[in-house]
């Protein structure tokens, strides 16, 4: 064996760093992820209709090893069954079936909200309106009194 094959390990092998140990300039990063990791866990989110389904498919099964094969399908250990029955019993999955997070916004302030804008357009329309009758109502009573023969009515000659 020559000094680079112990380096190496002795079977061809890069040499496996400590922890902490940063990767040299000389070796190239791999540019292609790989496909054994997965990139970010993440657990699983059962919903309540998909635990009462396994509860009640496992309550009915009744050979020996059914429930042990509906495990494997599913892919579920025995004690998510213990919790879920607890939970069932307990009447927590019934409380699990609503939606987390914020309430969906009542269909009722949106009409009340719509209205209230059609109030408001409608009062400014209303002001338009009146300031234009208004206005109207000044340039007929100028006109009236520009138009109207003045002379001949006020000054009568005996």
């Amino acid at each position: 064996m020559n000094e680079s094959d112990l380096r190496a390990g002795g079977l061809g092998r890069p040499p496996e760093r400590a922890v902490g140990e940063h990767r040299r300039a000389a070796e190239p990063a791999s540019t292609h992820p790989q496909p054994e990791l997965v990139e970010r866990a993440s657990r699983r989110v059962f919903t309540a209709e998909y635990k009462l389904g396994v509860l009640a498919a496992a309550d009915a099964c009744r050979q020996p090893g059914e429930i042990g094969a509906l495990l494997r399908r599913e892919g579920l250990y025995s004690s998510h069954l213990c919790a879920w029955r607890a939970q069932r019993d307990a009447g927590a999955l019934a409380a699990l079936a609503r939606a987390r997070g914020r309430r969906p916004p009542d269909p009722r302030d949106a009409r009340i909200s719509e209205l209230q804008s059609r109030a408001i357009r409608a009062e400014t329309q209303l002001a338009k309106a009146q300031r234009i009758v208004e206005v109207q109502g000044n340039v007929c009573a100028l006109l009236g009194e520009l138009l109207e023969p003045r002379g001949a009515s006020e000054t009568t000659t005996p």
